[in-house]
């Protein structure tokens, strides 16, 4: 299984610019997040895992991949919207996968031109999809790209984090952008533990 990777480089950095971010790497240890190379399957996954839980979106996912085994854009062409739709997904959900997948089917989408964009035409491209948001890009860069600074404002956990690790409630967009700028060139690190430290008790 690969994991987004990171070492010592991103602990040290993140550590000497946050004192209470480091404070907290410390205490979780090493994160191990699964990366999703398949760009296609990060893209559909992207859109089933929009605004639903995460034990929503994994088992209409696993339902998806019982169905139709390998999730390519190919074979959600053929399938068709109805037999997305009976994965368990919305109707809005099954037709932006389906847009998506014809995209790539047709060339609209060039998937494999997006390791070589930087992070600002790759959110572009995708977000001219239908039902493609900037979250849905921004997770693809972290988790398909493995680009190293993605700090999420959409994602509620991420904010969520924040707000538990410094105090703040809520956290606006200021105090947002203060930290985003303090975290870089590894927000993407950064949102790994917030990431956690939102799911803490």
């Amino acid at each position: 299984m690969r994991v987004f990777p990171y070492g010592e480089t991103e602990v040290q950095y993140l550590s000497s610019r946050d004192p209470l971010l480091g404070q907290a790497i410390a205490r979780i240890g090493r994160i191990e997040r699964p990366l999703e190379p398949d760009l296609f399957a990060a893209l559909a996954s992207g859109i089933v895992s929009q605004q639903v839980s995460k034990k929503a979106a994994a088992t209409v996912w696993k339902r998806m991949q019982a169905r139709f085994g390998a999730i390519t854009a190919t074979t959600l062409c053929e399938a068709g919207l109805e037999e997305l739709q009976q994965c368990g997904l919305s109707w809005r959900k099954a037709g932006c996968i389906l847009n998506a997948a014809r995209a790539v089917a047709y060339g609209e989408l060039d998937l494999e031109a997006l390791p070589e964009l930087d992070d600002e035409e790759v959110i572009r491209r995708l977000t001219a999809l239908p039902g493609i948001g900037l979250w849905t890009a921004e997770m693809i860069l972290i988790f398909s790209l493995q680009r190293p600074d993605i700090l999420s404002w959409g994602d509620l956990a991420i904010r969520r984090g924040m707000a538990k690790l410094y105090g703040e409630h809520p956290v606006n967009r200021e105090m947002f952008e203060r930290h985003r700028r303090c975290y870089s060139p590894y927000g993407s690190v950064a949102s790994l533990y917030l990431w956690r430290i939102a799911v803490e008790e």
